[in-house]
């Protein structure tokens, strides 16, 4: 099973037992965080999409230390001006070693929503908002890579020859 996540404004594929540098977090080393932001889920055969994110979707992980990278050197030169800048910087990273991700059962819970007072007589309708998409779940047992190219070229999805087989599923689905 593995998730894609977003941390810090970066996506990640993670999986259970894997180690992940990211950029750096508030938190203390040894303390454990969760990620609600879960953009997908992959168990086996299945894969649910979420619109933008999967709800009740959630990813734990354990702090395992703060560090810097290594050293990036940045050299501008302008030839024959005289002109030569050397700077460079370490960018502060954060260990994490992901312990679970769970399919369901998120802390937060939607707020329920309030429904729209009555119009007064006289006036028109407003028109209905359109929704946002709903999370799909494709069961892949059965389809062959050929037959999901087979699909996405009846469809007029173009560059599919070299699509991996959860991109032709995201494709078809969008």
């Amino acid at each position: 099973m593995y998730a894609i996540v977003e941390i810090a404004g970066q996506q990640f594929k993670v999986a259970k037992d894997q180690k992940v540098f990211v950029h750096r977090l508030d938190a203390k080393a040894g303390s454990k965080v969760t990620f609600d932001n879960v953009l997908m889920l992959a168990n086996g055969e299945k894969i649910t999409l979420g619109a933008p994110a999967i709800t009740g979707a959630s990813v734990e992980a354990k702090v395992v230390k703060h560090l810097k990278d290594d050293k990036v050197i940045v050299f501008k030169k302008k030839r024959r001006k005289g002109y030569r800048v050397k700077n460079g910087h370490r960018q502060s990273l954060t260990e994490l070693l992901i312990e679970g991700i769970s399919a369901s059962g998120g802390a937060k819970k939607a707020a329920p929503k309030k429904e729209a007072a009555s119009e007064p007589k006289g006036t028109k309708p407003k028109a209905a908002k359109s929704s946002p998409k709903k999370e799909v779940t494709v069961d892949l047992s059965g389809k062959t890579v050929a037959e999901l190219k087979a699909l996405a070229k009846d469809k007029g999805i173009s560059g599919i020859s070299a699509m991996k087989k959860a991109d032709l599923i995201a494709a078809l689905n969008a």
